[in-house]
């Protein structure tokens, strides 16, 4: 598919095809397209990578140039995510961060936490985590129960950095932004955090009023994750890789000062951040299934199944599929460039993306066959059975489908509210 966004990026277009032609090669090149949000597939290749990126200052191209980026605006945005899909690069391990956490520092953190922490995110120095969801507080979030409670007791102890570049508690000079005599303890427990095992940081939504209910009285913090309170615990999914962790907090530190956006107001941060993750295009994720589109083609054809009737529908059905998230994201892009809210496609678009890519998996793995469940040594997927495994996850995460219906149902369609317990 080639997009052209007009003369006012096209030098911009150009140059970053030349620097993904001449770097996207080697070891990067045989791992065009590996990864995913929650696949932790090639980590440390993939690591390199962003590292590569970092050093051609093609990360964070939208943010401020005080704080490491190219100070662009949506249009290049838009444009480099684009143009990084359809060189099929590798999926950025610094995603979390740069996707979610440094925008939303961007929109409500301090001056001070936007230079003390945007820069490591550029230059790949510091990975951070989502302390968002609980055991019993997924798609309900409201209900979170990890406690924040100040201690305004001297602190007795100042975190700093390392000259190793993490960060402790003892032994070192230039502290973090400390606010001596001022802590949160934090305790509770954080589960599915993508990529938690590698994080340094985590940002932490939690209950700092113990006398409020839901939305009230919850606060984000950023919390360190090296430090005796800290436990994280890698959860191995069904394609045998440990992207999500479990997160225990117990009597876990950070200065008083690491509050983003206000106390109290942490549901206003968390929704915040989460308008973030779903307003960001789908482009990249809609070029990902055109690809595995065109290898179901490929794949009924090798086989001889398109003479089926009923399999030739179904394979049409899927490559509309495609077509219509396509066109559903244009329209999104046109409206966010042009300053205005999105509409309510933009609502749609995760749960329809999330439900048609499932069924492409269970196409695809329905024309392989027997051959089709039969892996490689050491549990070894290909590509085909590693995207309808982890593809099972994505009407959960980010927004489970039924919360995302009763969204649309609610907030689009005007319908009644569900009955609540």
């Amino acid at each position: 598919m080639e997009l052209d966004f007009g003369p006012a990026v096209r030098d911009f277009r150009d140059e970053l095809r030349e620097w993904l032609a001449e770097h996207l090669v080697g070891e990067f090149a045989e791992h065009r397209g590996v990864g995913g949000p929650t696949d932790g597939a090639a980590w440390e290749v993939r690591l390199a990578w962003d590292r590569e990126l970092a050093a051609g200052n093609w990360l964070g191209v939208g943010w401020p140039q005080e704080y490491g980026g190219r100070g662009l605006g949506l249009l290049e945005e838009i444009v480099f995510e684009y143009e990084y899909a359809r060189a099929n690069a590798p999926y950025r391990a610094t995603g979390n961060a740069l996707d979610l956490l440094g925008p939303m520092l961007l929109k409500m953190g301090s001056e001070a936490q936007r230079k003390r922490f945007l820069p490591p995110i550029l230059s790949v120095e510091e990975l951070w985590g989502q302390g968002f969801s609980e055991p019993g507080a997924g798609s309900d979030l409201a209900s979170v129960r990890t406690r924040a409670e100040r201690d305004d007791g001297g602190a007795s102890r100042v975190r700093a950095e390392r000259d190793d570049g993490g960060t402790s508690f003892e032994g070192a000079s230039r502290p973090i932004g400390v606010e001596r005599g001022g802590e949160w303890v934090v305790n509770g427990q954080k589960v599915w955090t993508s990529f938690g095992v590698h994080a340094d940081w985590l940002y932490v939504l939690t209950r700092t009023d113990p006398d409020s209910r839901r939305h009230k009285g919850l606060t984000m913090l950023l919390v360190p994750a090296d430090q005796p309170g800290v436990e994280i615990r890698p959860i191995r999914n069904l394609a045998g890789q440990d992207e999500f962790a479990e997160v225990f907090l117990s009597d876990a530190r950070t200065d008083a000062d690491m509050v983003v956006g206000e106390v109290g107001q942490g549901w206003r941060t968390a929704m915040a951040t989460l308008g973030i993750e779903r307003g960001t295009t789908l482009l990249p994720q809609q070029l990902t299934f055109e690809r595995e589109a065109g290898a179901l083609i490929g794949l009924a054809r090798e086989r001889g199944t398109l003479a089926d009737p009923m399999l030739r529908r179904r394979i049409v059905d899927a490559w509309i599929s495609v077509r219509i998230m396509r066109t559903t994201n244009l329209r999104t892009i046109a409206e966010l460039t042009a300053g205005r809210a999105p509409g309510p496609q933009a609502t749609t678009a995760k749960l329809y993306a999330s439900t048609r890519h499932q069924q492409l998996g269970h196409l695809a793995m329905e024309l392989a066959g027997p051959a089709g469940q039969i892996v490689g040594e050491d549990y070894g997927l290909d590509t085909r059975q590693r995207s309808f495994l982890l593809s099972l996850a994505e009407t959960i995460y980010g927004g489970s489908s039924e919360i995302q219906r009763n969204i649309i149902g609610e907030q689009v369609l005007g319908l009644p509210k569900e009955p609540r317990p």
